[in-house]
């Protein structure tokens, strides 16, 4: 029981925090109520016990702790910042309220296991999901148009300030410098955003791309172009010689994996606008797949590049990655995985920010290239119980492993085991030395515990997704 009163604790100063922003005040009200709510649930744990699955709840209870930590630091920062600089933050923190919500509702979930019926009902009226993704999209909007108000005022403030203080030119250069920090936000909040464009088929008059120019990539069943669409520079994959050559098929395809791909929409996952079907009623018919335009390539591009990368950076790309893998394992398909997580898996947009790719519309893809395999024989990245067994059933403590070691190229921005070039020498340093290759000299030391976690021989001892992105996200929030 020691656990809770902590929790309570953080809860208490995350209320005050929430009356006190400027900037984003729905969402941080509404992330204050279900933060109430599980409050309310933890005290009815403290006076009923954990229930039949005590070790599970306790487990819940610290990732709870958590990620309570991490909503106080990311509240905090829209009341410790300058005015403008606090408004500036809370736009770019907005994505980071959809992670908070989703681990609060990940806590909701283990703690019913310790509650009484009556209790139960509680939680599900506060965290039903159709009801909660609701909510957060008013919540977003009302904000957003809250937040362009402010910023214009500020500007229409600025300018006439400026006009005042020609004569001491360091509160000039400052004043002119905040008119064009608003400026460049107020155009941001006019462009189109990713997560509201639809996933639909595209018609080809929508596209603008150019053939035969030289794509970006080609391999055997498909060429990569860089294009546009709805004012977004976008990937277009378009496939040579498909298996399915019948538009109908592949619309009956696309139209039942949509719903499914909504469910994985989030800034750390590569975003799919659809697909495109063009010269439908010609001989040859083309089959296209629109997906985000990502300019760095692959992770494993990037860190193969010349770029810098300091420790700072690598840890928000670390933090970016983990929150594409844990949107994708706390979907409504409980046991939902990727499958084959490894570096190339990840790509890089403007800002270094990193995405999972690699698994959407992988049906309709699918239905498209001759060669079905979606595996490779990336052994370097197999578990050490699947090095093992071959037969070992592929779950998310496997993955997390696989990620693992993907948390291991980013900070030494090596390959990994390289001097192995067969399965039975992977399983030589891996299930029978149990090597874990180093890290580092000066890889930050929470870091390095937390990549070697997720590299843990036993399962059990590796971290969720969930709570790899509480943990680096406080890192990077401490850095």
């Amino acid at each position: 029981m020691d656990i809770i009163e902590p929790i309570l604790a953080i809860a208490e100063k995350l209320y005050s925090l929430c009356e006190e922003v400027k900037a984003n005040k729905k969402r941080c009200r509404r992330l204050a109520h279900r933060v109430s709510t599980l409050a309310g649930l933890v005290r009815a744990v403290k006076v009923h016990g954990f229930g039949t699955e005590p070790k599970q709840v306790r487990n819940g209870l610290e990732n709870l702790k958590l990620t309570l930590e991490s909503a106080e630091k990311v509240v905090k920062k829209y009341t410790s910042f300058s005015y403008l600089r606090r408004v500036a933050k809370a736009y770019d923190l907005g994505e980071e309220f959809s992670f908070l919500n989703e681990r609060l509702n990940d806590a909701a979930q283990v703690l019913s296991l310790a509650l009484q019926v009556e209790h139960r009902a509680s939680i599900e009226k506060v965290f039903q999901e159709a009801t909660r993704r609701r909510e957060d999209e008013e919540d977003r909007q009302s904000d957003s148009l809250e937040l362009r108000e402010l910023l214009q005022s500020l500007a229409q403030e600025s300018k006439g300030t400026n006009m005042m203080v020609d004569a001491v030119q360091k509160t000039a250069d400052q004043t002119q410098r905040d008119v064009l920090d608003i400026k460049e936000i107020l155009e941001s909040l006019k462009k189109p955003h990713l997560h509201l464009q639809d996933i639909r088929e595209i018609k080809p008059e929508e596209l603008t791309y150019s053939v035969p120019t030289q794509p970006l990539m080609k391999c055997s069943h498909s060429e990569l172009y860089k294009g546009t669409y709805n004012k977004f520079t976008v990937a277009i994959k378009r496939y040579s010689c498909p298996l399915c050559t019948c538009p109908s098929d592949l619309r009956s395809v696309f139209n039942k994996e949509v719903e499914t791909m909504k469910r994985f929409e989030s800034p750390n996952i590569l975003r799919m606008f659809g697909i495109c079907v063009e010269d439908e009623n010609g001989p040859n018919p083309s089959f296209l797949i629109v997906m985000e335009y990502c300019e760095k390539g692959s992770l494993r591009q990037v860190l193969e590049s010349n770029c810098n990368l300091p420790w700072e950076r690598k840890m928000q790309m670390c933090l970016d990655a983990a929150q594409g893998l844990y949107r994708l394992h706390q979907s409504e398909e409980k046991f939902k995985v990727h499958g084959s997580i490894r570096s190339s898996s990840f790509l890089v947009a403007a800002g270094y920010r990193v995405k999972l790719g690699g698994f959407e519309l992988a049906k309709t893809e699918t239905s498209l290239q001759k060669n079905k395999s979606r595996r490779s024989s990336a052994f370097h990245y197999n578990s050490p119980q699947q090095l093992q067994n071959v037969n070992h059933p592929y779950d998310k403590a496997c993955e997390i492993y696989s990620f693992g070691i993907v948390l291991w190229e980013t900070a030494t921005r090596d390959v990994p085991f390289k001097d192995c070039t067969t399965p039975s020498q992977i399983f030589q340093k891996v299930y029978v030395e149990k090597v874990m290759e180093p890290l580092p000299t000066d890889c930050p030391k929470k870091l390095k515990e937390l990549i070697n976690a997720c590299r843990s021989f036993e399962p059990f001892l590796r971290p969720t997704a969930g709570v790899l992105v509480d943990m680096l996200l406080k890192m990077v929030e401490e850095d």
